[in-house]
């Protein structure tokens, strides 16, 4: 049967364009091996149930929880790795190993980096973007790959090889959570090994630290910051590091014998599917793709600006609810409207933090805004994974240290002018 017909029943066309033939699933192919991939899974076993036929394609074995990467180089946290298929058989789908290398969409049909031909009756793709460095001269911090580089840094801090160690948010880069992390925990970490030499600062184009959050996240980072010592230059871009020192803009520099960044993200420009000047595919606000069939994109892979794993979990699942309408599943769907949600490692007491729509007004908690209290929040994937991988518990933690936690709901538009900053 080609391709294009998988799917067709002359007798009924299913809401949102798919077609099943008879009683047969949609094939519901996925593309990617990590949150957001999972999270679409997940909620199509849900939604659809035997309606769908969910399939992964993905080049990795493992699926790696990522988000205590920062942690690692600390020794208060390890990144978690599991069997991909055992996880992908429990979200009731199949798993193939391989690399997309290109879509056609008017038949309906992905090709590898092999050259087979993987036909669909529905395609998310969830492929992530690659890691890029930021700032030429830094020690770019992607994740897991970069945790011994890290630790290396720290151990010629702990013995004196280090005066001034600066922690730069490119511009461009809208999820700023992680740096302000990794300053924290070093300044942690240096005080806990008795060293007091180090002179720690955090450079951002933000106005204010986690700007993002609203002014409770902002008050409670720049209080944490000042309380371990750590010097913060707002309003300024750090450019690049040059003879020991860190140039800025719109002027001057700044004296750094280490300098920590964030990576640049770049999307996988992916052939046969429309993307940006960056490689990423632009969505509308049910994660549907501007081509033929029924093509959907989610996480890293879009172009929505901020990217992160729990707004990566939304966007699967606005894109699961309309494949699933489409399969005849009873389903309304709903439009992607994203809740940006963070919990930030730190060394101070306990504080949870929630913002208000729009960042308009702040409060301040002592107990957890969200259950299962995990670092990615997903509505179907945290209690998944809580479940099936134990981890439900906020992520190890010198004694002392805190998960602050901040919510809140914002536009497109507002997120948007945030990352041109």
């Amino acid at each position: 049967m080609p391709p294009t017909d998988r799917c067709r029943d002359t007798r009924s066309r299913a809401k949102g364009g798919l077609v099943m033939a008879n009683a047969d699933p949609v094939q519901v192919l996925v593309v990617g091996g990590g949150i957001a991939a999972l999270e679409a899974a997940l909620a199509l076993r849900v939604l659809a149930e035997d309606r769908v036929a969910v399939e992964l394609l993905a080049p990795e074995t493992e699926f790696t929880y990522r988000p205590l990467a920062v942690a690692e180089p600390f020794r208060v946290g390890e990144v978690r790795r599991f069997p991909l298929e055992t996880l992908a058989d429990a979200a009731g789908a199949s798993l193939r190993q391989g690399a997309i290398g290109s879509v056609d969409a008017e038949r309906r049909v992905v090709e590898t980096s092999e050259g087979e031909e993987l036909p669909y009756g529905a395609l998310l793709l969830a492929l992530g973007a690659r890691a890029l460095p930021s700032i030429p001269g830094a020690l770019t911090f992607r994740g897991p790959e970069d945790g011994a580089v890290l630790s290396g840094l720290l151990k010629l801090a702990r013995a004196g090889g280090v005066e001034k160690l600066v922690f730069a948010l490119p511009v461009g880069v809208a999820w700023p959570l992680p740096l302000y992390e990794l300053a924290l925990l070093t300044a942690v970490h240096l005080a806990d090994a008795g060293v007091s030499s180090v002179q720690l600062e955090v450079v951002t184009p933000e106005e204010r630290p986690l700007q993002l959050f609203g002014s409770a996240a902002s008050e409670a980072v720049s209080e944490l910051l000042r309380g371990h010592g750590i010097s913060l230059r707002t309003d300024t871009a750090p450019m690049a590091v040059e003879n020991g020192s860190l140039r800025l803009a719109p002027q001057g520099s700044l004296e750094a014998d280490r300098v920590v960044a964030l990576p640049r993200l770049e999307g996988p420009s992916l052939r046969g599917i429309p993307h940006n000047a960056s490689g990423f595919v632009p969505i509308d606000d049910h994660g549907r793709v501007a081509v033929e069939g029924d093509v959907y994109a989610a996480g890293d892979v879009t172009d929505f600006p901020v990217k992160q794993g729990g707004l990566a979990t939304q966007q699967a699942d606005a894109a699961a609810e309309s494949i699933a309408a489409g399969a005849g599943a009873p389903v309304e769907p709903r439009p992607f409207t994203p809740v940006l949600r963070g919990l930030l490692l730190t060394g101070l007491s306990p504080r949870y933090l929630r913002a208000e729509p729009g960042g308009r007004s702040s409060i301040a908690e002592t107990e957890p805004l969200w259950w299962p209290p995990a670092k990615i929040v997903g509505r179907h994937l945290a209690p998944f994974l809580a479940s099936h991988l134990g981890l439900s518990v906020k992520p190890p933690r010198p004694e002392g240290a805190v998960a602050v936690e901040v919510e809140v709901e914002l536009t497109r538009d507002e997120l948007g002018a945030w990352s041109r900053l």
